[in-house]
C-alpha cells in the first residue's frame, strides 16, 4: 500500500474515532424519550467520521503534506541552517524570559509564556532567514540551489569597489539589463569608506563619488542590494577575498579592475566587466566609412590629430593635427580593439 493510501485510511480511522465520541456525547443530549439504542449513534457517527475522513483527507492532510515537503526541498542548506538557529535562540530567549512570568495568576502562569515563546520563536526563525547570506558564507558547503557560477540571471552578483566607484553599474541595473540581487561584502564597503577619508583630493572624490552610487541604488526599487556582513579574513587581500566569496558562493563578480578580471577567470568565476559591456555597445564602423568628428588635441605621432565620438572610442586622424579645435570629414583606414577599447584610424576626406 502507497504512503497515500496509508494517510489516507489513517485520517478516516481518526475521523471515525472522533465521529465515534461525538456519537456519545449527542446521545447524553437526547431527550429519553427519543433516544435509539446508543450502538447505533456510536456507529452511525463513526461511520459518517470515517467516510467523510476518507473524503477529507486528500485535501486536509496529503495535499499540504505535499506542498510543505516539496517547498522544504526546494529550500537550500543555508536557508534552513539559518531558520533553525534563529528558532532556537528566539526559544531560548524566550524560555529565559518566561522564568518569572509562571509566578503570574491562574492561566496567565501559562498563557503568557506561551504567546511570548511564540512571538520570539517566529521573531528569531524571520531574523534567521533575513541573515541566511551570512550563514552561507560561514558554511560554504551550504550553497543555495540553483546558483550557477553564472549568476547573472535572477542569482547573487557580487559587486567590486571599481565598479561601484565607476558609477555606470547604476545606470546598466536601472534599465534593467542586470538581473540579480547585488551583494556588497562590508570590506568593500570599509575599502570604499577608506578612499572616500583618504587626504588625496582625488581618491577622496571617488569614494565619496562611490558613496553616492551605492544610496542611488539603495533608493532605486528596481535594483535589490543586499549588504554582507563579511570582513577580509586574516592575510588576505580585498581581491582574493572577493574570489574567494565568489567560489563559495557560486556566483559572479562585477567590476572594472583588469586584474581582478584575469585572476578571477583563472579560478573559474564569471566576471561581469563594465568596461567590456560598454565595448561591446559602441558604434561599429568599417574601413571605408565616414565620419565626422571634432579634432582635439595631437596624437603621439608626427601630424596625427585625435578625436573623440560620444561613447569615448578614440579615433586617430592621420594628418589632422592642422584641423585642432574643429570638426573635419574623415574616411575610416583600418579598426583596432585592444584591451583598453577600441581604436579607429582615419584620415581627413580630400576637398
Amino acid at each position: 500500500m502507497s504512503g497515500f493510501w496509508i494517510l489516507r485510511v489513517a485520517g478516516a480511522t481518526g475521523f471515525g474515532a472522533l465521529g465515534w465520541v461525538l456519537g456519545g456525547l449527542l446521545y447524553g443530549l437526547l431527550p429519553s424519550e427519543s433516544r435509539f439504542p446508543p450502538w447505533i449513534w456510536d456507529m452511525g457517527m463513526a461511520l459518517a467520521g470515517w467516510l467523510f475522513g476518507f473524503m477529507a483527507t486528500p485535501i486536509l492532510v496529503v495535499q499540504p503534506w505535499r506542498r510543505g515537503v516539496g517547498h522544504l526541498t526546494s529550500l537550500s542548506g543555508a536557508t534552513l541552517l539559518s531558520a533553525a538557529l534563529g528558532l532556537l535562540a528566539g526559544l531560548i530567549l524566550a524560555a529565559l524570559l518566561s522564568i518569572p512570568l509562571y509566578r503570574l495568576p491562574g492561566w496567565l502562569s501559562w498563557g503568557v509564556p506561551v504567546l511570548v515563546s511564540a512571538f520570539l520563536g517566529i521573531s528569531g526563525l524571520m531574523l534567521g532567514l533575513l541573515r541566511r547570506r551570512d550563514v552561507h558564507a560561514v558554511f560554504p558547503a551550504l550553497a543555495e540551489p540553483g546558483q550557477a557560477s553564472s549568476g547573472s540571471r535572477g542569482g547573487a552578483i557580487l559587486v567590486d569597489t571599481s565598479a561601484i566607484i565607476d558609477g555606470r553599474i547604476a545606470d546598466v541595473t536601472s534599465s534593467g539589463f542586470l538581473d540579480g540581487t547585488l551583494i556588497v561584502p562590508r570590506f568593500v564597503l570599509d575599502e570604499l569608506r577608506h578612499i572616500a577619508d583618504s587626504g588625496d583630493a582625488l581618491r577622496r572624490n571617488r569614494g565619496r563619488r562611490g558613496l553616492e552610487v551605492l544610496g542611488r541604488l539603495r533608493r532605486d526599487p528596481k535594483v535589490t542590494l543586499e549588504v554582507l556582513d563579511v570582513g577580509v579574513s586574516p592575510g588576505n587581500e580585498v581581491d582574493s577575498q572577493l574570489v574567494q566569496m565568489a567560489r563559495s558562493m557560486k556566483c559572479s563578480i562585477l567590476t572594472t579592475d583588469y586584474n581582478l578580471n584575469r585572476v578571477a577567470e583563472l579560478q573559474g568565476v564569471t566576471v561581469l566587466n563594465v568596461n567590456e559591456l560598454a565595448n561591446a555597445l559602441k558604434s561599429i564602423v568599417l574601413p571605408g566609412e565616414e565620419m565626422r568628428v571634432n579634432i582635439v588635441q595631437e596624437g603621439k605621432e608626427l601630424g596625427q590629430g585625435v578625436a573623440y565620438l560620444d561613447d569615448g572610442t578614440m579615433v586617430v586622424v592621420e594628418g589632422g593635427r592642422r584641423y585642432i579645435n574643429a570638426y573635419h570629414d574623415v574616411i575610416v583606414t583600418r579598426v583596432l580593439q585592444t584591451a583598453a577599447g577600441r581604436i579607429i584610424f582615419s584620415q581627413p576626406k580630400a576637398g
